[in-house]
């Protein structure tokens, strides 16, 4: 498909997705060869209509030249010409007239993929400008393995929506004085690094400041049933302190202001595929910056990347607190003692629990820091996972105590963020 008709279908798609009337497109869509009754039938496996409207959009990118005339001709046929004028005038003023064209020939041998389609028509990309592909040295030297890497979707996870998705920042700061937890100074460095980071990677930022516990799950739980079927993902990133917690799949907790704790958990499952359909089969992903308990890692010696470090020393403070139930109970009903998969979501977390985690109250933390230039290196061309690998190199490097980051990673593709 030509790029023009590739970015008119995705400046549509939000419009397409709440106004697309699917049922009726499926016969004329076999019919006139664009997909199979084996494709129709996946794509209406996909789930709610606009779950199924939002899928079809996606997939057309895929089906080859005529794929895109077609669906405007099957567009006015069914009485939707509406959106198909839309998506004419999107397409930078190519023509809106019906195009009269052949069905697609399709040479299956018992697959539902078009495979006389090229890579490039068969699997959808964002197009990203060559001035913005080497604005920084690529991180990997074979740029041509990383870029067919990006066109695999049974491999990578598909980020085509701009925004892309919604990433939700809770910086806590100032504490309660009965917490007993002190003011978690450059925290408010932290949250304005990834601010303007992820808004530089498409996402639409939300930020909340110093909230109590049951503020905290409130807000959770207003993100988590938000309508996300038009977007491809979603971010939580926590700065707080934080505890160990009793836990089934993912350890640790943070805290409220009041002092209140919340188990990570209990804030992951609010995210999972019971609990918010419209982020099912799209990645969920959580950065926690927190003390995972109150142990120092004594550690053996690595060379350090940052030779300011000593310097730098005075000002380092953790964010440890001893462990300790929650004192009190909030309205919400606590993790249950069987949890859904949970699937497409990944847990990154500034320390291996049960020890510290250090800030710098100048600099910000050190997790935070590293994190917010890892991915100003290396998003254009490497995965997540690849980049927390980094994150958690030169972090390790840093201080005379210890600190390592790690995830826990239930991905199922790799996942590239979107750069301009």
């Amino acid at each position: 498909m030509e790029e023009a008709r590739r970015r008119a279908l995705r400046r549509c798609r939000v419009r397409l997705v709440a106004a697309l009337r699917v049922a009726p497109l499926w016969d004329p869509l076999e019919a006139r060869g664009v997909f199979t009754r084996a494709m129709i039938e996946e794509l209406q496996s996909a789930g709610t209509p606009r779950d199924q409207a939002r899928q079809l959009v996606i997939d057309l990118e895929t089906r080859g030249k005529q794929a895109f005339p077609i669906f405007l001709s099957i567009l006015r046929d069914t009485g939707q010409g509406d959106l198909a004028e839309l998506l004419s005038e999107a397409c930078e003023g190519s023509p809106s007239q019906p195009v009269q064209v052949k069905p697609l020939e399709l040479h299956l041998g018992g697959e539902t993929r078009d495979k006389s389609a090229s890579a490039l028509e068969r699997v959808p990309v964002p197009v990203q400008d060559m001035s913005d592909a080497f604005r920084t040295p690529p991180a990997a030297p074979r740029g041509s393995a990383v870029d067919s890497l990006k066109r695999n979707s049974d491999l990578v996870y598909d980020l085509k929506a701009d925004p892309c998705g919604y990433c939700l920042i809770l910086n806590n700061v100032n504490f309660s004085r009965d917490s007993d937890l002190s003011t978690r100074a450059g925290s408010n460095i932290d949250c304005e690094k990834l601010e303007k980071r992820f808004k530089s990677l498409h996402f639409s930022v939300l930020i909340r400041q110093d909230l109590k516990a049951r503020e905290i799950v409130r807000e959770l739980q207003e993100l988590a049933k938000l309508d996300h079927s038009a977007l491809d993902c979603c971010l939580v990133v926590i700065l707080s302190h934080g505890c160990q917690t009793s836990h089934i799949q993912f350890p640790g907790g943070i805290y409220g202001t009041d002092g209140k704790a919340i188990p990570v958990e209990k804030i992951v499952n609010y995210f999972n595929g019971s609990h918010c359909p419209s982020l099912r089969g799209k990645p969920k992903l959580f950065f926690i910056q927190a003390c995972g308990g109150e142990q120092k890692d004594q550690g053996f010696e690595v060379e350090s990347d940052s030779p300011g470090d000593e310097a730098r020393r005075v000002s380092v403070e953790s964010d440890a607190t001893p462990f300790q139930a929650p004192s009190g109970a909030l309205d919400e009903p606590d993790a249950v003692a069987s949890l859904p998969t949970p699937s497409d979501i990944l847990v990154s977390y500034s320390t291996f629990p049960g020890f510290v985690s250090w800030r710098d109250r100048l600099s910000g933390s050190w997790y935070v820091e590293t994190l917010d230039s890892v991915l100003g290196q290396y998003a254009h061309s490497e995965d997540l996972l690849n980049m927390l690998l980094r994150v958690a190199h030169a972090v390790s490097a840093k201080g005379k105590y210890k600190q390592i980051p790690g995830c826990f990673n239930f991905l199922r593709k790799k996942f590239f963020f979107m750069c301009k």
